[in-house]
């Protein structure tokens, strides 16, 4: 290990210095080779120093740097905008561009307000969101975040939002069919809008494949038309948080569209530039952004918005994803990872369920596998099997399933150009990595 670190983070744990990334791999400086299954943080979609967009970004870099939308238009960020309104479900037209999955949540929120403020439906100010979720480490988008760790010791500062349960259909045993739990949990949301008062609530706000907090968790079918529907009947905006679905990661390039869903606002960020540079939009239609702009303008803005190198990277991802057909190869590799990592649960206990859409997926590790009890906190199983699979190169991401405090599970979400013969790099230290976890805790368990 190097010297001390002046940086900090979360915790005080250090790993291994980078020393180069290429395609799915990663390199330390000692020599030791990883396998990034997760993309960093469900990032990196067309993984390592991709040569397209590395000569996208320099041909920009030799052009211009920086150009503040004050002063200039950049033809990158132009191209950029639209080409993302033309994959857009529906109508959403125009793009914002920010930073990251947080400002584009800020970003959503604050048009979707000032939209309300310049319709003169100024009573419209609560957000409904869901729990567990995660839309961000800001205070607004912290506001919205079902996820207890993060939130409570912020609470006094935040302006805390109506929430209803996320629909873990995956825990009901009672027999009831996926449509009737579909129409159980879409139910929650009218519920909720008649509670809080309908000329109050100005947007729902839901994340179409759950992201770590809940583990990839996919709704029945039937949720999200029926969402839609009640967003409709009481006038209230729909908001999808694609921040980490969008990019391709779930085999559209936004997830809306696999239940041909048209939000009235989406957030995008992690895989529109896959690492490659800071990078995320808000798209809205014309509908919300004209009278917002009549009413004296968009009262929002980051510094870095619209960077030309940042956009520079997105329109080369998008190359890349449309030129090596990886929305095809995100839904037919995701399909048979998910069936393996189906046949590697069967085979160990401690898997209760594996879940997702495409190459966004997840597997929730329980103590019993009949009733999905969790696994006691105090064991931090899923860190311990990432550190466990981390020891094996193998790189992969755990969260808490159940609100953070309680449940375990770990992510599976490698590049989306990663081919299924190479699955095998993931299986098989993940395999072993289960078994040893497994074993400890079986230890552990005895010498209580």
């Amino acid at each position: 290990m190097s010297k001390a670190s002046r940086l900090f983070y979360q915790t005080r744990q250090r790993r291994p210095r980078i020393n180069r990334a290429e395609g799915p791999y990663m390199w330390d400086v000692d020599g030791n080779r990883y396998l990034d299954a997760v993309c960093g943080a469900m990032v990196s979609n067309i993984g390592h120093s991709h040569p397209k967009v590395l000569a996208g970004m320099q041909a920009q870099m030799e052009k211009a740097t920086f150009a503040y939308r004050l002063h200039f238009e950049n033809d990158a960020a132009e191209t950029l905008a639209h080409r993302l309104a033309d994959l857009a479900p529906g109508d959403l037209e125009r793009v914002f561009f920010v930073s990251g999955g947080s400002e584009a949540v800020e970003s959503c929120i604050k048009m979707a307000r000032q939209y309300a403020l310049a319709t003169d439906q100024a009573q419209r100010y609560k957000i409904i969101s869901r729990f567990p979720s995660y839309h961000g480490s800001t205070l607004g988008a912290l506001g919205l975040t079902g996820y207890a760790p993060m939130t409570a010791p912020f609470a006094p500062m935040m302006q805390e939002q109506p929430k209803i349960e996320t629909p873990r259909a995956y825990l009901h045993r009672d027999g009831r069919s996926e449509e009737e739990l579909g129409l159980y949990y879409a139910n929650m949301l009218e519920d909720e809008i008649l509670r809080q008062g309908p000329e109050t609530v100005l947007a729902f706000i839901m994340e179409p494949v759950g992201g770590a907090s809940t583990g990839a968790l996919v709704a029945p079918d039937n949720y999200y038309g029926c969402i839609r529907e009640i967003c409709d009947q009481y006038g209230i905006l729909l908001i999808y948080d694609e921040v980490m679905t969008g990019g391709g990661r779930t085999g559209h390039y936004f997830a809306a569209d696999h239940w041909g869903i048209k939000p009235d606002l989406i957030s995008v960020s992690k895989g529109l530039a896959a690492g490659y540079a800071p990078l995320g939009a808000m798209l809205a239609p014309d509908r919300l952004v004209e009278p917002v702009l009549d009413a004296g303008g968009f009262i929002h803005g980051f510094t870095y918005a619209g960077n030309p190198i940042a956009c520079a990277a997105g329109n080369a991802v998008l190359d890349v994803l449309e030129e090596e057909k990886l929305y095809e190869n995100a839904r037919s590799g995701g399909a048979l990872l998910k069936a393996s990592l189906q046949e590697l649960a069967d085979r160990h206990p401690i898997v209760g369920d594996v879940r997702g859409k495409g190459m966004l997926l997840a597997m929730e590790l329980v103590a019993d596998r009949d009733t999905m009890e969790p696994l006691p906190p105090a064991a931090m199983a899923a860190a311990r099997l990432m550190d466990i699979a981390y020891e094996k190169g193998l790189i992969l991401y755990w969260r808490r399933t159940r609100g953070g405090a309680r449940g375990d599970h770990i992510m599976v979400c490698p590049p989306l150009n990663l081919r299924s013969n190479s699955f095998s790099e993931i299986l098989e230290p993940l395999d072993e990595s289960l078994t040893q976890l497994e074993q400890e805790l079986a230890s552990h368990k005895g010498a209580a």
